[in-house]
């Protein structure tokens, strides 16, 4: 069940969602891809995006163009951050909503062991594949 705005406007708050958690034990995620991962900071579980994978450079900034749909480029923060390079067998996530999202952006890119797996339906209210 997703539990906050921060995955607006793809996934809101009472969506259900399906979870492959067999989808990284032999594959390595890629980007744009909807995963759970453990929180590193001991909250429990996140539901966010995969931006970058190990060796990609990544970097947040106001008014500069990106190839991504699934967000309001409106939504965000005003906060720059990096550019980074995302370290091997890591990657960095951040939610769909940029501007109510804790992720990647404050307790760094996550180790893929840390990933418990990829969403693959969204069940409830509006059931479909993302």
């Amino acid at each position: 069940r997703v539990p906050s705005e921060s995955m607006s406007p793809t996934l809101v708050p009472g969506y259900h969602v399906l979870l492959d958690e067999l989808a990284y034990s032999g594959a390595q995620p890629q980007r744009r891809e909807l995963v759970v991962a453990h929180d590193p900071t001991g909250g429990g579980l996140l539901l966010k995006r995969v931006v970058a994978v190990g060796g990609d450079e990544v970097g947040v900034e106001d008014g500069v163009p990106v190839e991504e749909t699934f967000y309001d480029q409106k939504t965000v923060d005003g906060v720059y951050f990096g550019p980074l390079r995302v370290p091997d067998r890591r990657v960095f996530l951040l939610g769909d909503n940029r501007g109510n999202s804790v992720d990647s952006r404050d307790f760094g890119a996550v180790p893929i062991s840390s990933l418990v797996g990829r969403v693959r339906l969204r069940l409830w209210p509006d059931a479909g594949a993302l």
